[in-house]
């Protein structure tokens, strides 16, 4: 066993020889001699005190689109202002606190406090801010008023955008072998988002939202030297402030979402045995929904009693059985107990009008994962893996009960080299099951040939490569490529193959001690093919649907400018996302014309700024960002366009952004 000993212990060892004969502590050792100011650490810092940094910035966005605010973190058009910082403090005796914040008083931000006593307690206070955009100045003929969705020749204009606020505020305390917590969180999610009516007529419209989610965790846990065990609660309730809407001339026409909670208990453990760790999991839970139904002529329910009893276990095993081999294996059990309202409703056939009853079939769904593997060294710096997964999932009324999925995987590792770190895998998957029976739990009039991806019987082969390699002291390039293929084989109507493959390269240089650079490349790319039938028989149209994904960036930093007061800096990224459908068979028109259209979009974004130190603990910086953006849906369908169809327009984006900002920031010593 190797020991690392500081300068003062080496000394006091050197010197006081004779004392420590008998007693080899160095807490003996006669030190009257030393003179100790020698030893003493010239560049020890002292944690104690205050220490971190806080920046204050203010600036001015460009924006005619709020779609840019996802990317500028904020949609405001015009001036704007931000606080961010890290400030830590602590003392001799164990006290400490830390305050994080990120960009306070933009659409997405955070603050975060902590305060406590190491090794003892702990209080946190957090706040996050979180705002997505869509579009921006939509237009709609229906205003929403208290649940009444009313129609007006006055145009109602609005944001798709929903914002979420989430606080929280945590507690846990322990000392030794024991620990516990308590949090509580609460988030509101407030805005609009695009929604649609059927009936009386097709019209889509701005949905109103506001709902609560609230979230209580608490828990205990106990730690000896070879086990720990903790048991934990955790609970959510959802609250929906919007309720059934309605027009003025008919009630309900849209159903809100129902509240709902859900509960889970936990116990949780893990014990090592020399070489060998073994760890366990059990939960058990209730998800409710409790909440009025909308009247409708043939049901006879004023309410849903919504109930479904969970419970989930999992025992895994890891063994060193030597210095060359290691084993390991789990066991994963999920079960879904619906034991939701049962009753019966009116049926009709679908070519006549002779009644029937038939009840609502609340599923059960229970699922068995088996995991087992291996890792070996064959040599210094070349490890060899594999292992063999199994999924069993049964579901009670469904148009496959069972399904079992089978896969085995390869990895071989080598790191032998100096410059070269290489990694290759390899699987083999299979997908099978109970007899494919639709008529006999699903509506008739659904064609008996189809069968749904995810019950559909599948062979998966997939290979994946990584490379990493140092060809000088001063450059690192990652490159990883990979090829997946689904095939369908027993599937007529449906999804029938899939292929996704692609390659990501990262490359990260370190020309001089000021001067870094980084650049990184990747593409993906998602082919698929269905089949269809008009005729409710045989296929008779067919379709390719063809997706493409590229990003690219670069960057690089250059500091030492100025005396060492000035750094400037860039970053450039492009995506680009580009799916085609081609459709041929009986939906192709006369005229040879497609009616599936594509989608298409990319952006440009582009940073650059500059960090000058005006002090030892003040600097300026100014940044500033341009976004590019496009995007084209060929299903996004103008108001009006279609007769009889009210939409909210087409929903595209084509816009430039720009953001300057300036920095100052103060560093704590």
């Amino acid at each position: 066993m190797r020991f690392k000993l500081n300068i003062i212990t080496v000394s006091l060892l050197a010197v006081s020889g004779s004392a420590m004969a008998t007693n080899f502590g160095v807490g003996n050792a006669n030190t009257d001699s030393i003179n100790m100011d020698k030893y003493q650490c010239k560049r020890c810092v002292s944690t104690s005190g205050y220490r971190g940094e806080v920046s204050v910035s203010a600036g001015y966005n460009s924006v005619d689109d709020i779609h840019a605010g996802n990317a500028l973190g904020t949609a405001e058009d015009g001036a704007i202002a931000a606080v961010s910082g890290d400030i830590r403090y602590q003392n001799e005796t164990g006290y400490r606190a830390q305050m994080q914040a990120h960009q306070l008083g933009m659409d997405n931000g955070f603050a975060n406090i902590k305060v406590g006593k190491s090794g003892l307690y702990e209080l946190e206070l957090d706040y996050q801010s979180l705002k997505s955009y869509q579009a921006g100045d939509v237009q709609s003929q229906l205003w929403h008023n208290d649940g009444m969705l009313t129609p007006s020749p006055y145009t109602n204009e609005f944001d798709l955008a929903l914002k979420r606020e989430k606080s929280a505020i945590g507690f846990n305390y322990g000392e030794g072998i024991y620990n516990t917590f308590i949090r509580y969180s609460q988030e509101d999610k407030t805005g609009h988002q695009s929604s649609s009516l059927v009936a009386p007529s097709p019209v889509n419209f701005g949905l109103p939202v506001d709902a609560t989610t609230k979230q209580l965790d608490a828990g205990a846990s106990l730690s000896g030297d070879n086990w720990l065990t903790e048991l934990s609660y955790f609970g959510s309730y959802y609250s929906n402030n919007i309720k059934d809407l309605s027009l003025p001339h008919m009630n309900d026409v849209y159903s809100a979402t129902p509240d709902n909670e859900a509960h889970q208990v936990s116990l949780s453990g893990q014990y090592q045995l020399n070489r060998t760790v073994m760890s366990g999991r059990l939960v058990t839970g209730r998800m409710i929904q409790d909440d009025a139904l909308i009247q409708m002529s043939g049901n006879p329910l004023q309410s849903w009693d919504g109930q479904i009893d969970t419970l989930d276990g999992r025992f895994a095993v890891t063994s060193m059985l030597s210095n060359r081999l290691r084993l390991g294996g789990s066991v994963d059990y999920s079960k879904r107990d619906n034991k939701s309202s049962v009753w019966e409703f009116t049926q009709y056939s679908y070519n006549g009008l002779s009644g029937s009853f038939k009840q609502n079939v609340p599923q059960d769904i229970e699922r068995n994962t088996y995991k087992v593997n291996a890792s070996y060294r064959l040599a210094s710096g070349y490890r060899l893996q594999a292992g063999y997964d199994r999924k069993e999932v049964e579901r009670s009324y469904s148009e496959r009960e069972q399904t079992n999925e089978d896969s085995l995987w390869a990895k071989l590792n080598v790191s032998a080299f100096d410059t070269f770190n290489v990694n290759l895998k390899a699987s083999h998957g299979n997908r099978g099951g109970s007899d494919y029976e639709v008529n006999e739990v699903t509506s008739s009039q659904e064609n008996a040939l189809m069968r749904k991806y995810y019950l559909a019987d599948r062979k998966r082969n997939a290979v994946e490569l990584n490379v990493n390699h140092s060809p000088l002291s001063w450059m690192s390039i990652d490159v990883t490529g990979r090829y997946a293929k689904d095939d369908y084989d027993a599937t007529e109507i449906g999804l029938t193959e899939s292929q996704d493959f692609g390659y990501d390269v990262n490359l990260s240089l370190q020309f001089s001690k000021h001067l870094s650079a980084y650049g990184f490349a990747g593409q993906q790319w998602i082919d698929s093919a269905q089949a269809g039938s008009q005729s409710f028989s045989s296929p008779d149209w067919n379709a390719d649907i063809e997706d493409e994904f590229i990003n690219i960036g670069t960057g690089f930093s250059y500091g030492g400018l100025m005396q060492d007061k000035l750094t400037l800096g860039g970053d450039y990224l492009f995506s680009n996302s580009i799916s085609d459908t081609s459709v041929g068979g009986s939906l192709v028109t006369a005229n040879g014309t497609q009616p599936y259209g594509d989608y298409f979009s990319y952006n440009h974004s582009v940073r650059m700024y500059a960090d000058y130190a005006l002090s030892k603990q003040m600097a300026l910086k100014l940044s500033y960002q341009y976004e590019r953006y496009y995007d084209t849906d060929a299903a996004q369908v103008a108001t009006n366009a279609v007769p009889g169809l009210t939409t909210l327009g087409e929903l595209n984006h084509d816009y430039n952004a720009h953001q300057v900002m300036l920095s100052f920031s103060y560093l704590l010593r």
